[in-house]
């Protein structure tokens, strides 16, 4: 046996391992995280480590990056690696009491809502819908790929048992610790709800995403049944499609948006953004892949939301202005921050309409803006702008036929409203009919949770879901060549 000793946010540990062995799988094993964004292809340089001792020679992608790269290095004797500080990203499950009409089994349960980036729960009391505490991690999926295709990919090439075992042991965890906090015994919660996109909820199950991973892209699974978890009754609710998940569903039944008359457009912004459009009795739901750039991965001084992370950026005196979370010293550029530094850049002139900007902006010390990286802005924004677009036009929706324009998701929460609009994220006009629901896919799953009676609701929305399919589409393909165009007024 060799032994990797590892310095990691000031604590000094020792590992033991039989060489030779990957170093990310080393500090797998110890539960030390590093992210691999571009799926451990030694792309993004995110994984960036320190190292020394016996180590077999850089790859092409190491000597390329200039560094080590935990998701390339191979220790093959004794080692010593130094990692970057790391801090908890900080994660708002945004729970509340509800009603308790017809709970599942048990006096306590939880739900779980299983993000591409986060995981969160929700502990509640079954006989009166009180929520007793929440919890909430980034998914350790992560470390394996940032995104939902890279993780597909991972599952077929052999590491499917791994994800699966990853997402089990952080959903357990946050029960636990969710119990602590309460002050009961985790053997007393008997129910679950979980939550999450189709691609989750395979892994989580176990079960191989290869229907999902090519065309036509039909899964075999959309899940709305109970089976057990982590030992206890889970109900898994119905998933709409492929690439719109139960996650979806639980958005749209917390919305309430299909009781209402008039049309409204719900939108999840993240890695793979969900729209749902409401209308005459017709739910027209579609996806589109934009990427991890708003939540930090792929982004040269990208981070999640943690103490440092710039949050806010706006111009003062013809100054470029920041703020950081808990105004430590910034660290990071957090999604929010992005955009408000890209729509700051548009009033400045600093970038144009095309995106072409000349220089590399210090925002920070050690924080930098790329060209690369507004680059990496355009293809995330152009992909839902555009796909907001389609599903309008394939509907013969006009923008101000919308009375409602729900926005969900943890980077929706923080995401400020006229920067969003300003960079062409989505029309101006849907500012002042936004409304901001947090965490709407763990709220939904807390209602399933409480009131087992709205299955038939949450199976009748997803059951009812007319997709659009955005692959191949050429009214989408034209309104993406537009879309990656920022604004050229609005300011």
């Amino acid at each position: 046996m060799s032994v990797l000793t590892v310095f990691h946010n000031g604590n000094r540990r020792e590992i033991l391992f039989a060489p030779p062995q990957p170093l990310h799988e080393v500090l797998r094993s110890a539960s030390i995280p590093a992210d691999h964004p571009c799926g451990g292809k030694g792309r993004c340089g995110k994984c960036a480590v320190k190292l020394a001792g016996s180590t077999c020679p850089p790859t092409e992608a190491e000597i390329t990056a200039g560094t080590r790269l935990s998701c390339q290095a191979v220790l093959t004797g004794d080692a010593t690696a130094w990692l970057e500080h790391t801090s908890l990203t900080q994660i708002e499950t945004n729970t509340h009491s509800l009603a308790s009409v017809a709970p599942m089994a048990g006096a306590y349960g939880a739900a779980v809502d299983i993000g591409t980036t986060t995981i969160a729960l929700a502990l509640y009391r079954l006989s009166d819908g009180a929520v007793l505490a929440s919890a909430a991690a980034e998914n350790p999926q992560r470390t394996i790929a940032a995104d939902v295709i890279g993780r597909m990919e991972a599952a077929m090439a052999g590491k499917l048992s791994l994800l699966q075992q990853l997402v089990l042991e952080k959903v357990q965890k946050l029960l636990s610790s969710a119990c602590v906090d309460a002050g009961i015994e985790e053997s007393a919660v008997e129910s679950l709800v979980i939550t999450g996109n189709t691609t989750m909820l395979y892994l989580l199950t176990g079960k191989g995403p290869e229907s999902l991973s090519h065309a036509p892209f039909k899964a075999d699974c959309l899940f709305g049944f109970e089976i057990t978890i982590l030992g206890k009754r889970a109900y898994l609710p119905p998933c709409m499609d492929a690439f719109v998940g139960a996650d979806i569903t639980c958005a749209v039944l917390a919305s309430a948006m299909t009781e209402n008359p008039q049309p409204s457009l719900l939108c999840d912004i993240g890695t793979n953004g969900e729209l749902v459009l409401w209308k005459e009795g017709v739910l027209s739901v579609t996806s589109t892949a934009a990427g991890p750039a708003f939540e930090g991965a792929g982004i040269s001084c990208g981070c999640g939301s943690i103490p440092g992370a710039i949050d806010r950026v706006w111009l003062e005196d013809n100054q470029v202005c920041c703020h950081t979370i808990e105004e430590s010293p910034a660290v990071g550029l957090y999604g929010s921050g992005l955009i408000d530094a890209v729509s700051t850049l548009l009033k400045t002139v600093d970038i144009d309409e095309t995106g072409v900007m000349d220089d590399d902006l210090l925002l920070a010390e050690n924080v930098v803006l790329m060209p690369k990286d507004i680059r990496a802005v355009q293809l995330a924004k152009a992909a839902i702008a555009a796909g907001i677009q389609t599903l309008l036009e394939s509907t013969d929706t006009k923008e101000n036929q919308l009375s409602d324009f729900y926005i969900c998701g943890g980077f929706g929460t923080h995401l400020n409203l006229q920067s969003a609009a300003n960079i062409g994220l989505f029309p101006h006009t849907f500012i002042q009919k936004a409304r901001v629901l947090g965490n709407a896919a763990l709220a939904g799953a807390a209602m399933l949770l409480l009131d087992t009676g709205l299955r038939a609701k949450a199976q009748q929305l997803a059951d009812a879901a007319v997709q659009l399919n955005l692959g191949g589409n050429p009214k989408f393909n034209e309104n993406y060549i537009t879309q990656i165009l920022f604004p050229e007024e609005g300011f």
